[in-house]
């Protein structure tokens, strides 16, 4: 916990970057009839009868000190859906620093052993090269700031009824593009020093 506390907190390095991972799913859903539509405050209505057509998985990439962010829509969340978020990353989003760091949840398929699943040893190695993984601690996700920012795409763009990823997609993409226009970041106050006295029970005890 305290190193991700104390890498919040570090200057900005560019050739360095902090990037927060995380997923979510989103379940795709059809209403069975039209909603009532908005009328002066009072929102569009939705009937409580719907389809359930299927989900999507939803990669967030969030680098909080610059107030970039880029959600990824997919099928599935496997090791090589990570894999290749990884290679994103390293080829595409930073090609010229020399680390990325990445804080993430300690899932199964958060880990270097996926890239060797999805490429070539040496394309594996070449990648991992490039990353430093930072994990939160069991039942420490509210650590990552990506959750902060899946919690402002379900406020302003998912609260709704999507029914296929296509528009899913459209739909995130413009949120996404609006938010990095105005470089929304993330001011993050939690400190080491706040840990040790509102979380003292998670620290071992100490007996001098």
């Amino acid at each position: 916990m305290e190193k991700i506390l104390d890498v919040y907190h570090e200057a900005y390095n560019p050739l360095r970057p902090v990037v927060c991972f995380d997923e979510a799913t989103k379940q795709l859903i059809r209403a069975l009839h039209s909603p009532l539509p908005m009328k002066p405050g009072q929102p569009q209505r939705y009937d409580y009868k719907y389809d359930r057509i299927g989900t999507a998985n939803l990669f967030m990439f969030c680098e909080p000190l610059v107030g970039w962010r880029h959600v990824e829509v997919t099928d599935q969340r496997t090791a090589i859906d990570f894999a290749y978020c990884m290679k994103y990353l390293v080829d595409e989003r930073y090609p010229k620093v020399e680390t990325v760091r990445v804080v993430q949840d300690n899932l199964n398929t958060h880990e270097p052993a996926s890239l060797y699943k999805a490429f070539a040893p040496e394309e594996a190695h070449r990648i991992l090269q490039r990353l430093e993984f930072i994990y939160t601690p069991k039942h420490g996700s509210w650590l990552n700031v990506a959750e902060i920012e899946f919690s402002v795409l379900n406020g302003q763009c998912l609260n709704r009824r999507i029914d296929n990823k296509e528009f899913l997609s459209k739909e995130i993409a413009a949120w996404e593009d609006e938010r990095n226009k105005k470089a929304k970041n993330i001011d993050w106050q939690f400190t080491t020093e706040d840990a040790r006295i509102k979380l003292k029970q998670l620290y071992p005890s100490y007996h001098a």
